[in-house]
């Protein structure tokens, strides 16, 4: 990734904000050009300028133009599954002590925001997908906001983790699920992961996490617990101070449990 105060590029990103506060998510080519209902910008207006200044489009739109954030790309960033929004990927990684030099097998990879965030944190992943088209698009996205040189830390293949976790591959310092039954990997869990080793599971209806529970009921998990994270932002402006209308409340529940050496339990 490019350094911060470094100007834009060819190839790289950029995040274009109007003043109604609409963003676009643009990569930059030489002679290419972003078009909206405002005119269009050249993106040669753009690329040797650093981040902060503003492009204005030929009917006199100005756009701020800034490097994406994580938060940023994840919420503009090309997708074909529904992906896991900031508010719940930041949680999972704290939930599941994600670090430098973590190994971390991950089920549902989907459009890969919650890879994206596992690998700038610092872990080495290997991942499954049952889908072709999801498991290219979050190849590419992760490409696309981290670099190529970090694929060497994303092992990422098509195989169903219903049937099993290749034991070869392990042990795993962590397991993370994001799939419609993950009760199902559980076990396949227990034989993948390190003892002492972290299980998160990420399940949108409660019935899903009851049944992850179920199956984390046995001597060989301890530390379980369920939550979810609710996100409210608020207006602020002058003496107008409250919570606004809208918040993000549900959208999924995180399920965390520790592999324990059930038989020495009383």
């Amino acid at each position: 990734m490019a350094a911060p105060s470094a100007p834009f590029a060819a190839g790289e990103r950029v995040l274009l904000i109007d003043t109604k506060q609409r963003r676009y998510l643009v990569e930059l080519q030489a002679g290419g050009e972003f078009h909206s209902h405002a005119g269009f910008v050249p993106h040669d207006q753009i690329i040797g300028r650093t981040q902060g200044s503003w492009a204005v489009s030929t009917k006199g739109a100005k756009y701020l133009t800034l490097r994406p954030t994580l938060e940023d790309f994840v919420v503009e960033m090309p997708r074909g599954a529904q992906v896991i929004y900031p508010k719940d990927l930041a949680p999972i990684c704290m939930l599941a002590d994600i670090g430098p030099g973590a190994r971390v097998f991950e089920t549902g990879v989907g459009s890969g925001a919650l890879s994206i965030t596992m690998l700038r944190w610092g872990a080495t992943i290997v991942g499954y997908e049952l889908r072709e088209d999801f498991l290219n698009r979050a190849r590419n996205n992760v490409r696309g906001f981290l670099g190529e040189d970090v694929l060497d830390r994303y092992d990422v293949s098509l195989r169903d983790s219903y049937e099993g976790i290749d034991t070869a591959d392990g042990p795993f310092d962590r397991v993370v699920l994001d799939l419609p039954e993950p009760w199902q990997v559980v076990p396949h869990a227990e034989r993948a992961l390190a003892p002492g080793g972290i299980l998160v599971a990420y399940t949108p209806s409660i019935t899903q996490a009851a049944r992850v529970r179920e199956a984390l009921a046995s001597q060989s998990w301890g530390a379980t617990r369920t939550l979810e994270v609710l996100h409210r932002t608020w207006h602020i402006e002058g003496q107008a101070v409250r919570p606004d209308h809208r918040m993000v409340a549900h959208t999924a529940f995180l399920t965390v449990s520790r592999l324990v050496d059930g038989s020495t339990r009383g």
